[in-house]
């Protein structure tokens, strides 16, 4: 029988054997980027700016090559971060007209929930996109595990980085005219922080920001600054208009794209510099993911900045450009720095990896396995997926519109309407040539796996 966290942590005063198996669990730090594609980052190759800090979990830890978003658009991605379920079982495939019906199930197990049970704080900071955060809704970050949660109301307010209020522990606040909302959320996240590591108490701290999603908006003086670096586009507006509240125009988008980026950036810089500040550098997981592909929206142009490296496809696409995202990872002491990672791994592999490494039971419903192993370079003892499998549908009534499958270095590409498409990804990582007709016994063995992944809405 497993004792609980807290009560070892009492009993672990009276003997050094338990207080050191405490140790072991660290203080974990999950930064969410918003459709930022796998070429946005410098250590994956962009080129026309760097991402100096984020390179520095690189740089210290590890870079997956192979880490996949749990769809190619944000609520279902994040239900499948949240739960584990891959894409094919998971509740919802795409994202919904009626924000409230994106809320996880009462009943499972979440992420936050397991680092609950481990005696954890738990706070949440930015973008949920499962619903509405207010207290008095049931899908409220609040209702499944999170002891603070400081963010956006909802997701289609998150399409603008000026709302008129925010949601700050279940009550919604109003916010001053031109307040840039993703800087005051990043200051709570690191006070939250802070505030933790000074009373000594293990934390989760999830920061799913909205950065670089829908309009690009960016604090002024660092939009100015990359005005003047890309002037050739200063008669480009960039306009993103949905959701309920005004979503302000941009001058010069590619200016502002790169300001929001070297913003975070910024920020990463700062929390890893906090870290060691709080003497917790060496006790602490950061993880820095993206929840699916690079978008096309608010003036964003995604071929001028390489966004996806090369890969073919986008948000919304299930080609390997809207699915394969960056995901580092550093732990001083346990990751060996500089390391490089080809697991193939996906969203639903979060949940048991966390559980693993708090000493908490995988949830039941979890499809995904843990990277724990990878992480503290035990190669020999990672298992792996026979296969992954996404699905993404549209419209309330949630209808298939494209499906995906990756076997070892195959992957089967089908959209509604259309044949399978099939390409080896270890010779054609742009997916550039279809070989389904030379390979029928390949292609006849996906739609198995296609029809076995799928289980009825």
């Amino acid at each position: 029988m497993k004792l609980p966290y807290r009560l070892l942590l009492l009993i672990g005063l009276f003997g050094g054997a338990l207080i050191s198996r405490a140790a072991e669990k660290p203080n974990v730090i999950y930064i969410l980027a918003d459709d930022l594609g796998l070429g946005d980052l410098s250590c994956y190759g962009q080129e026309k700016y760097a991402t100096p800090n984020i390179d520095r979990i690189a740089q210290q830890g590890m870079k997956f090559t192979a880490h996949y978003s749990g769809n190619t658009v944000c609520s279902p991605s994040r239900a499948v971060l949240m739960t584990g379920q891959n894409s094919g079982r998971i509740y919802i495939r795409g994202n919904l007209p009626v924000e409230a019906n994106a809320a996880l199930d009462p009943a499972m197990t979440v992420l936050p929930e397991i680092f609950k049970a481990a005696g954890y704080t738990t706070g949440g900071f930015g973008k949920w996109g499962l619903g509405y955060t207010n207290a008095r809704d049931a899908q409220s970050p609040g209702r499944h595990g999170f002891d603070e949660f400081v963010g956006w109301k909802s997701q289609t307010i998150a399409h603008t980085y000026y709302p008129s209020t925010y949601v700050d522990n279940g009550e919604e606040v109003p916010l001053a005219e031109g307040t840039y909302v993703h800087d005051l959320i990043m200051n709570r996240a690191q006070e939250f922080i802070a505030r933790n590591a000074a009373a000594k108490q293990p934390f989760f701290c999830y920061i799913p920001t909205a950065v670089p999603h829908a309009a690009m908006h960016a604090p002024k003086a660092l939009h100015e600054k990359w005005r003047k670096v890309f002037p050739q586009f200063d008669d480009v507006i960039g306009r993103y208009k949905a959701g309920p509240e005004e979503c302000p125009d941009v001058q010069n988008p590619i200016a502002g794209f790169a300001a929001m980026i070297e913003n975070l950036d910024n920020q990463v810089g700062q929390i890893l510099e906090l870290l060691q500040e709080l003497g917790i550098d060496d006790h602490t997981l950061i993880i820095f993911a993206s929840d699916n592909g690079a978008h096309l929206e608010g003036g964003h142009d995604p071929k001028f900045w390489n966004s996806t490296g090369g890969l073919r496809g986008h948000k919304r696409d299930m080609h390997e450009g809207g699915i394969r995202t960056p995901m580092l990872a550093r732990w001083p002491g346990v990751i060996a720095a500089g390391t490089q990672s080809d697991l193939i791994s996906s969203f639903q592999d979060i949940v048991p990896t966390m559980a693993e490494l708090v000493g908490q039971p995988t949830p039941p419903q979890v499809d995904g396995i843990s990277m724990a192993a990878t992480l503290r370079g035990d190669l020999a003892a990672q298992r792996h997926h026979d296969f992954l499998y996404w699905e993404y549908t549209t419209g309330a009534d949630q209808k298939i519109f494209s499906q995906a499958v990756r076997q070892g270095p195959w992957k089967a590409y089908l959209k509604k309407g259309q044949p399978m498409e099939l390409y080896r990804l270890d010779q054609d990582p742009f997916e550039e040539q279809d070989i389904a007709a030379q390979e029928s016994v390949r292609v006849k063995k996906m739609h198995q796996l296609i029809a076995q992944s799928h289980a009825p809405l």
